[in-house]
């Protein structure tokens, strides 16, 4: 026993103790319902608890939290960064005023418990900055107001705001009667419905006055925006057009591309047709995926295929999304690339792209951490808004940082990219880092802080938890009309909660909440240190 004791003063073991016995809970499920990684917080609460039941002084290295914080925030951006930009711009707008909501509803309910209840609004200002788990904010509380009362108000809310918003993201499908996989569905409709579906047609040329000129003074490209990735002349086998083949009456062609593409160019070249284009040995049709470097931000313009390599580019997959290629179109890395060529040109055409599965897999960490280091100079920028001066902070940077580098692929020889696998490992392992300690801070301050202050301060600040989050829901679910896993994006954006984000995180295999979070986060934590400053004023 008193060997057992003195392991668990040690922070290592009870790290990794605390991670295996949170992962064995998560993976218990009861009638459907399970806690995932977020149970880990409620094993180190438990912890924690125990140590200032029994007088232990023991806490984890800062370092860990940080580096777990870090870890996960920067795979986070790096999963919604290829899709962030459109996305914001379809319903950005929407997003922001509803993360907007959380934190002005927020403050709202706890500057009016101020006045009703005659609380100290230094106190009140605190029970915000941790019901909304925000470090930042209450650091720019403390500031403000000099008063040690913030740091106690925040003591207080913080363990009910990690865990309020973890159970209300847990159980907010069924309170609401959401079908999730409708929602997935819903929301992969809304981001693809700017990349309009790729398909294919045959033509017959009947057009006499393409007659005898080839595809390359025709502009096909230009002119239709489709690709012809297959032609079948009268009496002769089907073969892979180049540039300079010459389209005669009666070819018959396949051609790839949007339905607006293909009606331009049924409009140029002649009508659709029943007959088939059987393969033949003399052209291949093949996925390939982008594993070279030299090749990523190029556009298809650039690569000229059909002239170096007789090929032509029929579609492109990027992130589970067929887009339409253009010759404007930029390669990215670890697209996959479907390419109609000559059967000659397919090693050329291979060692062109890479097509390495293996190297794809392959994780390099120094790009990781010149990220991360970017980010953090990024969010260590002092913002002067008149009197007051902002900075986006560790967690700010960083996000804004790898979103920007994920959706520029390649910057500096530096591919900035992660493959899934690597990004999902480093990301769970970061959450793991980050809510370990998290949680031991709570336990042993939750009895502390109901002990000296009183059980009513706790209400107040389950209140301003509780209730910003029911407004968003309702307000973005039935007024806005807002997909739902956005909206739980959203809401856990504007109450900064990690740990929020990690249990929506795991119940969909959407990027919709991810996306949402990494879209309102920035604007949600310069509100908070408005909001918090101005109670200190108060």
């Amino acid at each position: 026993m008193e060997f057992f004791s003195e392991l668990l003063t040690h922070d290592y073991f009870v790290l990794f103790l605390v991670i295996g016995l949170g992962i064995a809970l998560g993976n218990i499920r009861i009638k459907g319902i399970s806690f995932d990684t977020s149970a880990v917080i409620f094993v180190a609460i438990f912890f924690g608890y125990l140590y200032n039941l029994y007088r232990i002084d023991f806490s984890i290295p800062p370092i860990i939290q940080s580096v777990g914080l870090v870890l996960f925030i920067y795979t986070i951006g790096m999963q919604a960064g290829p899709s962030f930009f459109s996305s914001f711009k379809e319903q950005g707008v929407k997003l922001i005023a509803l993360a907007s909501i959380t934190v002005i509803t927020g403050g709202i309910t706890a500057i009016s418990i101020s006045y009703i209840y005659d609380v100290d609004i230094n106190m009140m200002s605190g029970l915000l900055t941790g019901a909304l788990t925000s470090t930042p904010g209450l650091a720019a509380s403390i500031e403000a107001s000099r008063s040690t009362l913030a740091s106690i108000g925040y003591g207080i809310a913080y363990p009910f705001g990690v865990l309020g918003v973890i159970l209300f993201v847990k159980l907010g499908p069924s309170l609401f009667k959401v079908d999730i996989k409708k929602e997935e569905k819903e929301f992969e409709e809304i981001s693809s419905s700017n990349t309009p579906l790729v398909i294919n047609k045959n033509l017959i040329i009947s057009n006499e006055n393409v007659n005898g000129k080839t595809i390359k003074e025709l502009r096909i490209r230009f002119m239709t925006k489709a690709n012809i990735s297959r032609i079948m002349k009268p009496n002769q086998l089907p073969t892979s057009p180049t540039s300079n083949t010459v389209l005669e009456t009666g070819d018959i062609i396949k051609a790839v591309g949007t339905v607006n593409a293909l009606d331009r160019i049924e409009i140029l070249l002649g009508k659709v047709t029943d007959v088939k284009i059987p393969r033949s040995g003399t052209y291949e049709i093949k996925w390939y995926v982008v594993s070279n470097d030299a090749v990523v931000n190029k556009s298809i313009m650039e690569l000229n295929l059909l002239d170096n390599y007789s090929a032509t580019i029929t579609r492109i997959r990027r992130a589970g999304i067929d887009l339409a290629p253009h010759p404007s179109t930029q390669i990215k890395y670890g697209d996959k690339i479907l390419v109609s060529s000559s059967k000659g040109n397919v090693p050329a055409v291979t060692q062109l792209f890479g097509d390495s599965l293996k190297r794809i897999g392959e994780t390099s960490f120094l790009p990781v951490a010149f990220g991360i280091v970017i980010g953090v100079l990024i969010g260590s920028i002092s913002i002067p808004l008149g009197s007051i001066h902002l900075k986006l902070g560790l967690t700010g940077g960083v996000l804004l940082t790898s979103i920007f580098l994920s959706w520029k692929g390649k910057a500096g020889g530096i591919i900035w990219n992660l493959p899934g696998p690597a990004n999902q490992i480093l990301r769970q392992f970061g959450l793991l880092l980050f809510l370990t300690p998290v949680g031991l801070s709570a336990g042993q301050s939750l009895v502390l802080a109901i002990q000296e202050h009183g059980a009513i301060l706790l209400l107040f600040g389950a209140l301003i938890t509780l209730i910003p989050m029911l407004i968003t829901v309702l307000v973005g679910r039935f007024v806005m009309k807002i997909n739902f896993l956005s909206v739980i994006g959203a809401l856990t954006g504007g109450m900064t909660s990690t740990p929020g984000l990690s249990v929506a995180d795991a119940m969909t295999e959407s990027d919709a909440p991810q996306i949402a979070y990494a879209a309102v986060y920035p604007i949600s934590l310069v509100l908070i240190i408005v909001i918090a400053e101005i109670m200190a004023m108060l």
